[in-house]
């Protein structure tokens, strides 16, 4: 891409429109956080059980306290040899964020199919300290669309809030240097399997002895906590995609 050169004053005038547009949609990206925080919750009634470094505990134990969880649905499923690259990205940012968030009420855990052995070893290999907890055995990460049967897959599965959503076939169709047989070789697996897996994050809110779900975001939408994409954002090519 042909970028325009200008003198400093050019620049300080099409960067002051450029403003506009940001403090616009700083203030837009405010009124959508408290459409967030205004969702109706749903009471959670179904036991899910995890496997944690701490032993086994049910949703309500992973708050350990507090009255809020913020769940990323880590892509690793039970047949992978090590997590999904991209959700390794992203989670290459979480180690400093936990102690922030606990000091606002806040746990953090990053969860996945894979038998918890799997997870530890990854996440030494990776130099992680979050709390990682394995659902393997458990139907939450299917209750919550981010893992999927052979026959959903086959059938169309509902992710993103959408039935068969257009990543979903992405997935299934990948030729074989694409981006999604690309992951599934660094997973040590194939398409069809590393296709399984989808990646998410969910919020969870613990009231009088209940939890509830309050909020889930799929795909793009975990953009905004993958760490490198604001400063990408900002860089002089952005996400160099065009």
């Amino acid at each position: 891409m042909q970028h325009q050169i200008a003198s400093q004053e050019d620049w300080l005038a099409a960067r002051l429109e450029l403003l506009k547009a940001e403090k616009e949609l700083t203030r837009h990206s405010d009124e959508v956080a408290r459409q967030r925080q205004d969702l109706p919750w749903v009471r959670i009634d179904k036991e899910y059980r995890f496997e944690t470094d701490q032993g086994s505990a049910s949703l309500a134990d992973l708050f350990r306290g507090r009255s809020q969880i913020i769940v990323y649905h880590f892509m690793f499923g039970p047949d992978y040899k090590a997590g999904c690259p991209s959700c390794s990205s992203i989670a290459d940012g979480f180690n400093g964020i936990v102690a922030h968030l606990a000091k606002h009420d806040v746990t953090f855990w990053a969860v996945s199919r894979a038998p918890l052995a799997k997870l530890q070893t990854y996440k030494q290999q990776r130099g992680w300290t979050f709390p990682w907890a394995s659902s393997f055995g458990s139907d939450f990460n299917f209750d919550f669309h981010v893992s999927f049967t052979a026959e959903q897959l086959r059938d169309g599965a509902d992710y993103n809030y959408r039935r068969d959503d257009p990543v979903m076939n992405i997935a299934r169709a990948a030729a074989p240097d694409s981006g999604p047989a690309n992951n599934a070789a660094t997973t040590g697996t194939d398409v069809a399997t590393y296709s399984r897996e989808r990646e998410g994050m969910s919020a969870f809110a613990f009231e009088d002895g209940a939890v509830y779900h309050t909020y889930s975001t799929y795909a793009r939408g975990v953009d905004a906590i993958w760490a490198k994409y604001p400063w990408l954002d900002r860089a002089p090519k952005g996400r160099n995609k065009r």
